[in-house]
């Protein structure tokens, strides 16, 4: 019995350690999805900016050639 309840009690501090790890996990996946948005946002401006360029540039060069 006593056997028993020794292992019922390093269960319980095993599952609170993790359950503290876990929480501490969460909020690090949180600040890193942020990050990730940020990054992602910045990716996409440059990626417009890029694609406006080069249709206007050939937009350009074709109206030029046609001219």
């Amino acid at each position: 019995m006593e056997v028993a309840l020794e292992a019922l009690e390093r269960i319980a501090e095993h599952e609170k350690e993790c359950g503290e790890r876990w929480a501490e996990a969460v909020v690090e996946l949180r600040e890193l999805r942020k990050v990730a948005d940020s990054h992602a946002a910045r990716w996409e401006r440059l990626a417009w900016l890029v694609v406006t360029v080069v249709v206007t540039t050939a937009a350009t060069v074709i109206t030029s050639l046609l001219i």
